[in-house]
Formats: structure tokens, sequence, C-alpha cells
């Protein structure tokens, strides 16, 4: 089957987060992370088939979704998991916040790389909780944090270490021997580890393999609390079905104990989408995956081509990071903002010298989100 990711949907006058922020402006909305992507016909045509039942009561996780999940970690991450693991979530950055208010407490702090995914800077801070940041670097191409930069500056508050592999933003995949430097350091400091691993089906650099950090080892497993979602790979973001995945059992009830209450159950239509995109929706993303290649090769030529930009290569996600520090804008946002591109502001990230894109939308709209920016840029120059 062939699918057409140029099949454009209209979405300006939606209910879209997305399209929505720059409503009734000439504004290209390359920001937030879900795609423009129709998604899976499987899907759609199980939430059809779910919605003519009429009848939307509570519901549980399908026993068929949860043993896709487990074969699929198997077969695609080499990451046997057991079912008693799984602590389903209505969105991953609850995942975040619940790993921060069960493992830390407000004398005691998280450790995580910036710039980051700003939920992650947002959980950390929750009810008055500090973090400290270990500021990833540009090391042969790739955005890397090195964890023990920050050995010699922990006073011993330190709990809790979140990670995001691959990485948001910059998309990089980090390599085993990346991530256990990263185990070595949290078993040297006795840290829990969150890893926020929702893009892991989205990888674009032929050849690399994910690699969960609780599949590292014993250790890593014993420590961690992973977050996974189907909903980037399979654009299900506002179905809201999410979970965590954490082996040791002390860990795992205190994180669904401090959700009590507070986090809401998944709906029985994110139920219906997941079990629908895992089962049958793997030939959908391999297309998807070829298209954004394409989509991934074209704007890190023409961004590298412009004054000023430079965006190293994204192994994983759809979203790049643009370095504007050459071209010495006040503010590279609100420049291309004016030039009718918005992007994600990289201040709200830890660095307000990049912008973040979203390549996950029909080519024929990135080319001309492009050729704003090129002539904007021109102009600026003249």
């Amino acid at each position: 089957m062939t699918f057409n990711f140029d099949q454009w949907v209209d979405r300006s006058h939606s209910d879209s987060l997305k399209w929505n922020k720059f409503r009734d402006a000439d504004v290209i909305p390359l920001w937030v992370a879900d795609t423009d992507f129709v998604s899976p016909p499987s899907v759609i045509e199980a939430l059809q088939k779910r919605v003519a039942e009429g009848v939307f009561g509570y519901g549980e996780p399908p026993e068929e979704l949860i043993g896709l999940l487990v074969q699929r970690l198997s077969d695609k991450y080499d990451w046997a998991i057991r079912p008693e693991w799984i602590v389903w979530l209505p969105g991953l950055v609850c995942g975040l916040n619940l790993a921060v208010r069960a493992f830390t407490t407000r004398e005691q702090s998280s450790i995580m790389p910036s710039p980051i995914y700003p939920p992650f800077m947002q959980a950390a801070e929750s009810q008055g909780r500090r973090y400290k940041t270990v500021k990833v670097t540009q090391q042969q191409q790739r955005w890397v944090a090195d964890f023990s930069q920050l050995q010699a500056s922990l006073d011993g508050s330190e709990k809790l270490m979140m990670i995001c592999n691959p990485y948001n933003p910059g998309g990089t995949v980090y390599r085993r021997k990346e991530l256990l430097a990263q185990q070595a350091f949290a078993l040297r400091n006795d840290l829990i580890v969150c890893s926020d691993e929702i893009h892991c089906d989205l990888l674009l650099e032929p050849g690399l393999k994910h690699v969960p950090f609780a599949s590292l080892n014993e250790d890593a497993a014993n420590r961690s609390i992973t977050l996974l979602a189907p909903s980037k790979t399979f654009n299900l973001a506002g179905l809201g079905a999410s979970l965590a995945i954490i082996p040791n059992e002390r860990l795992r009830k205190k994180f669904a104990q401090t959700g009590q209450g507070i986090v809401p159950q998944v709906n029985i239509l994110a139920y219906v989408a997941a079990t629908a995109a895992y089962r049958d929706g793997d030939e959908w993303l391999a297309e998807q995956l070829a298209y954004l290649r394409g989509n991934r090769e074209l704007v890190t030529a023409r961004i590298n081509a412009m004054p000023g930009l430079k965006m190293l290569p994204i192994e994983g996600t759809y979203l790049g990071w643009i370095d504007a520090t050459q071209a010495q804008l006040d503010s590279p946002y609100r420049f291309f903002l004016s030039a009718g591109v918005g992007f994600s502001d990289g201040k709200d990230f830890g660095n307000p010298n990049f912008v973040r894109i979203n390549l996950g939308c029909q080519r024929a709209l990135l080319e001309k989100a492009l050729d704003r920016m090129e002539n904007a840029l021109a102009n600026r120059l003249r």
C-alpha cells in the first residue's frame, strides 16, 4: 500500500493547537510536535468502528494492546518487559511530573540536559523543587550531554536524573556506549533515571537502532522509569495514550500512588487507536519515515546554506534545532515570525539563539516556509 503524505488537510480553522496559535495570520506553524499527516487508515477505521458502538464508559487497557506492546519492544529493541511493569498515563508529560513528585522532595533536586524540551524544566520546578543542568555540546556533528561534567558540583541533594532519547531538541540518538556512561553516572550518584523515549520509533538515520536505557543491564532497569507513547509515531497526540515502564516494584508503586486522584484514566478511544496502530501501523510508519527523511535532507541543505544559520543532521525525531547565533538576531523566533514562519522559541528550551523546527508536514509547505526564511535573511542584508 502507498500512503500519500503530500495530502493536504486544512487544519487552519479546526481545533488544532498547532494551527490555532497563529489563527487568521499568514504564519506557517512549524512548532509543536504533532504532524499534519493523516493517521494510519487502520487507526481511523478502528476508531470509527468503536464510535459506532455508541457507549463510552470507563475503560481499561485491552489485553491485545498489552501483548502488542510487549512483543514490539522485544522485536524492535531487544527489551523483554513484563506486563505488570506498565503504568498507563493520559500523556507523557504527566509521567515527567509524577517522577519529580514521587522521587524528590523540596530539599532535593533533579538533573537534566540543557537545552531540553520545556516540560522537563516545568516538571522539575513543580511544587518548589529545584534542578541542575548539564550543557549539551556539539560533538562530531551531534548534540551530546556528558553528565560527568557535573560531578564536581554535586552536593548530594540530587535524586532524579531526567534524560531524553532521542534527544528533543536536536535529534541525537544516543549510542549504547553513551547510555552506559549515563548509567554509570547514575549508579555512582545513586540517581533514579526518568527516560523520555517517546520518539524511539522515529529514527531517520539509516543503520541506527534505539537502545532503551532500561535495557542496558540490571542496574539500569532497577533504577529507571521509561516513558513511551504511540502519539508521535502515529500522530495520535490529541488522543492521549502514554505509559511508563517501571521494572522496580518499589518505584512502580510509589509512581502509581503519586498519581492517584490527580492523573485521570486513559480514555477508551486512545486505547483503541494505540491498539490499531501497534497492530497494523508499521507499513504506514515505514513510509512516513521515508517521507520525513526527504524533508530532513531538504531542510538540512537549505538551512545550512542560509547566512548565519546552522542545523546539525537530525538522527531521530522530526524536530530540527536551528542555531541562529551567527545571524546576530535580537530574537530569531520573533524575526522569523515576522517573516511568516512560526517556530518554537529556543528561549523556552534554554537557549534564545536557537529555534526548533517541526519537519512533520507536507513538503510543499516546508518549501514555502524555507523560501520565506531565505527572503527575510536576504532582505536584512540589503
